[in-house]
């Protein structure tokens, strides 16, 4: 299953808790963690969806996130 990365806005503990039921609602999305101590904020999502519908739920959630690779 491939793994994606993005640089968000998801910058504390209070984010991940804001952002967590969105990412676990979808039950396409098998594990995923932020970096909030890199200065680019980095989700690493492992999942079967297109970059861009991480994008969206991330946006849903109120955040910001572009897509940097797939692992």
């Amino acid at each position: 299953m491939p793994t994606h990365q993005f640089k968000t806005t998801i910058n504390c503990a209070n984010c991940v808790r804001a952002i967590t039921p969105e990412l676990n609602a979808e039950p396409a999305i098998t594990a995923w963690q932020v970096d909030t101590s890199s200065p680019d904020k980095v989700l690493t999502v492992t999942t079967d969806l297109p970059a861009a519908k991480v994008i969206e739920l991330v946006q849903e959630a109120g955040f910001e996130a572009q897509a940097l690779a797939a692992v």
